[in-house]
């Protein structure tokens, strides 16, 4: 049985690229789910 070879490739590791602003895209649905948050409970008060 053959062995796998290493991947010395940091992109081919990752299988992918971590572009196309990904993390701009999780920043701000976390910043509009906190400020969401605040509002339920500023109105529910």
């Amino acid at each position: 049985m053959q062995e796998r070879p290493i991947v010395k490739n940091v992109v081919a590791a990752r299988q992918g690229v971590t572009g196309h602003n990904v993390r701009y895209v999780l920043l701000a649905g976390l910043v509009l789910a906190l400020i969401a948050f605040v509002a339920i409970e500023y109105f529910i008060r």
